[in-house]
């Protein structure tokens, strides 16, 4: 393995892991020899890495240097990820660049792209990342009462349900040229919460955040917030209404496992039957009385 020295990592060398997922879009099914070129953002011309996934559609687990992981551990001036860029293809499917993967020191992060099969040539699709909530300022939540008033709703479901997948609406409610995307539920959370927390925190803290993030999300399923004011979405990306939630980014294996360990949990209070619209920040760059942070 070369070892490779940005400016951000000079004072300590840590390193973080990638392992690339790659199926069709058309059937969901792996595609194996599928080639991944890994550069990092910046500096398209220098390929660090070239690797291919196996009959299941899996590269093997590299290795890619990160910043120091005190820059994760505590409030910083210095950017506590690194971004790379993937340059993913296989025969007879579009070609497909995810700019700006985030790298974190010492735990491993998964990329899952799907690619579509070719319908004329010479054509491509390009993700760019946005940054991390974390580590760009983003437009605060507007708060909201963490208890619904539903008594003028519509509402189907007679108890807390689970969904199966969740409709994201990128962009602000009223952003009519904005993309729906439908995501597994279980994706949307390990998505957002590799968006809003880093993966190097505690196990308890990581827990913690995921529970806040799924009783959000099940408060907007269960009140169908959305529906009801004439949406056709479950929830938005928009970090002023939701959660961050960014198309076609890494999310990491701790948090996954996590998000799979309590996937169906969330928290309420006694007698209240929705769950409660769990509202957090970060508490030192905004501040939020009687809220989560």
């Amino acid at each position: 393995m070369r070892n490779y020295v940005y400016p951000a990592q000079m004072q300590t060398q840590s390193m973080g892991k990638l392992s690339v997922r790659v199926n069709s879009q058309a059937n969901l099914r792996p595609i194996e020899n599928a080639t991944v070129k890994i550069t990092r953002t910046g500096d398209p011309t220098n390929v660090l890495e070239e690797i291919q996934t196996n009959s299941v559609g899996r590269t093997e687990t590299i290795e890619l240097p990160a910043p120091p992981l005190d820059y994760s551990l505590e409030p910083e001036s210095m950017q506590p990820y690194s971004e790379y860029t993937l340059v993913i293809s296989a025969p007879g499917f579009e070609d497909m660049t995810v700019s700006g993967a985030q790298i974190l020191p010492t735990v491993t992060a998964l990329q899952s792209s799907q690619l579509l099969p070719i319908v004329q040539p010479e054509t491509s699709e390009l993700f760019v990342i946005a940054p991390h909530t974390l580590y760009y300022e983003y437009p605060p939540k507007i708060a909201e009462d963490e208890i619904k008033d539903v008594s003028n709703f519509n509402i189907v479901l007679d108890r807390v349900v689970v969904p199966e997948y969740v409709v994201v609406h990128d962009g602000p409610p009223s952003d009519n040229s904005a993309k729906n995307y439908y995501v597994l539920y279980r994706d949307y959370i390990k998505n957002v919460a590799s968006s809003e927390i880093y993966a190097t925190w505690p196990e308890a803290t990581i827990q913690a955040n995921v529970l806040a993030i799924m009783s959000f999300t099940l408060n907007r399923v269960y009140t169908e917030w959305y529906r009801n004011k004439g949406y056709s979405f479950t929830i938005t990306s928009s970090t002023a209404f939701d959660h961050k939630w960014i198309p076609e980014r890494n999310v990491f294996e701790n948090i996954s496992v996590v998000v799979d360990s309590i996937f169906n949990n969330y928290l309420s209070r006694p007698g209240v039957k929705q769950p409660i619209l769990t509202q957090y920040c970060d508490g030192v760059r905004v501040q939020c009385p009687n809220w989560m942070t």
